[in-house]
């Protein structure tokens, strides 16, 4: 690296870290700590172990943020000094690469993580796919996308459970249902909602003919025991029915899955992961929750006029992100225009570019 393109890229640092304590408002974090340090001194703290779960992780989160800034600040304040230092010869020349290298990296990961700044974006997420028309092909392109979701989670460190899975006839997935549990697991899929388009050479077609296929993704945060959510049994209808899914003998000949219909929203929540129907029912519930909650961000985005390229229907000209693996090979988010031709690695859950995209370019719309 030469030294003029040393200097600016300080300079680039330099702004980048006052735009980074703007966005955090370190101010409002101190006050905040203060605020709770008393708090959690209580001695009856704890008797309320919802809210003090609560409490407890919006501090782990405000310590973690800002001593993540300071620490970016230090080794801006080391990058200077080794500039210094590499002025007045060249032994301290690989040094600061180094340390540029290492901050340029620190700073475009806390970059993405103060933008997941909603208010649930630290929770875990409730993930669906559902293939549109198209059978086989679109069951199967199914399969694939819930693969690359497992892959993402597992390199982001993300638990996975399926919570509700129908196989297709011949191949692929009907429908499924995953819980992906870590921080800020909602706040990197939410970009994820919308229609996933294939285009490829279907294996399922004698003729080897090329195939379109669609998949909707819809993804919500899951919401904990301390969401003030309420639910009417006025507003819900349960229909229980004979699970068709993997897991034994006693899930497929007992009417342990339930169907739950949230009538006034005509939200409806499907789980047959489960042997009881006590289990499947607490579980409907909460995803159910987490399912007004993402409704709720919708219609007030709406009204904001913030929300662009909401869910829609399956189908052309409906989708967020095209795949296509022939006659050339090329991922394209339709939002951004972000696209990467190494397709493998995306299937493989290489989707961390297309989510920071997303979320910058929310940022800065």
């Amino acid at each position: 690296m030469e030294k003029y393109e040393v200097n600016k890229t300080l300079e680039l640092f330099e702004t980048k870290i006052k735009d980074l304590e703007n966005a955090l408002d370190l101010d409002a974090i101190n006050n905040r700590l203060k605020e709770i340090e008393p708090i959690m001194a209580n001695p009856n703290f704890w008797n309320d172990s919802n809210q003090a779960k609560k409490i407890s992780q919006e501090l782990n989160q405000l310590t973690e943020k800002k001593q993540t800034i300071t620490s970016i600040q230090n080794q801006y304040e080391d990058a200077l000094m080794w500039l210094e230092e590499a002025k007045e010869g060249t032994e301290s020349w690989d040094v600061l690469e180094d340390e540029i290298d290492s901050l340029q990296k620190k700073i475009s990961e806390f970059e993405i993580e103060v933008l997941l700044n909603g208010e649930y974006d630290h929770n875990n997420a409730i993930l669906e796919l559902h293939p549109g028309a198209g059978g086989t092909e679109s069951m199967d392109w199914c399969g694939i996308l819930m693969r690359m979701y497992e892959r993402f989670a597992g390199y982001k460190g993300y638990k996975v459970e399926i919570l509700n899975y129908l196989a297709g006839e011949e191949a692929g997935v009907k429908s499924v249902t995953l819980r992906i549990s870590g921080p800020y697991a909602y706040g990197n899929l939410k970009s994820e909602r919308g229609v996933h388009r294939l285009v490829r050479i279907s294996p399922f077609d004698s003729n080897k003919r090329r195939h379109t296929s669609f998949v909707s993704c819809d993804v919500a945060p899951e919401i904990d025991e301390t969401s003030e959510v309420e639910l009417k049994d006025d507003d819900i209808r349960m229909d229980t029915f004979q699970s068709s899914g993997a897991g034994g003998q006693s899930v497929n000949t007992t009417y342990s899955a339930v169907r739950l219909t949230h009538i006034p929203s005509g939200i409806v929540v499907n789980i047959q992961n489960e042997r009881s129907q006590i289990k499947n029912k607490e579980a409907a519930m909460q995803i159910l929750k987490s399912k007004l909650i993402q409704k709720e961000l919708e219609e007030k985005q709406a009204k904001l006029n913030a929300l662009k390229g909401e869910k829609s229907d399956i189908g052309w000209g409906s989708q967020i992100r095209s795949y296509v693996f022939q006659p050339y090979q090329m991922v394209k988010d339709h939002r951004t225009n972000y696209e990467v031709g190494n397709i493998q690695s995306v299937m493989d859950g290489d989707i961390d570019g297309f989510i920071n995209a997303y979320l910058k370019s929310k940022a800065y719309e």
